[in-house]
């Protein structure tokens, strides 16, 4: 009898070894499945990082370009905007003279009406 019961408790402890086999290697097919998953996860988050990136690029090359032609644009303006804002001086310093020119007029034909008036009225 002793020997049936170290043959059931060797057998017992047998399939006790292969149950706990058999739990780590489902645990292991489950951590391994989970990385796999994972793997595939970060490669298609890689994939759309590579995709925007790509596409910044292409926007930054967009706006480079854009730029230099402003640039250019600006340049052929700045000699334009010069000569208007010379013109505007230019304008304002002829007003200013026409003022004074009229202001003068004006003082010596209201001058010459009064003493026409003064002549006609008989005030000399």
């Amino acid at each position: 009898m002793a020997a049936t019961e170290t043959a059931a408790a060797v057998h017992r402890q047998l399939g006790e070894l292969a149950a706990g086999m058999r739990a780590l290697q489902d645990t292991m097919r489950r951590i391994e499945e989970g990385a796999d998953r994972a793997e595939d996860k970060a490669a298609e988050s890689r994939a759309a990082v590579h995709r925007r990136m790509d596409e910044l690029v292409g926007r930054v090359g967009h706006l480079e370009t854009s730029t230099a032609t402003i640039v250019s644009d600006v340049a052929e303006m700045k000699p334009v905007t010069d000569d208007v804002k010379r013109w505007k001086l230019m304008g304002i310093g002829a007003l200013g003279v026409t003022g004074i020119a009229a202001m003068a007029l004006g003082v010596s034909f209201a001058e010459a009406i009064r003493r026409v008036v003064f002549v006609i009225v008989g005030k000399v």
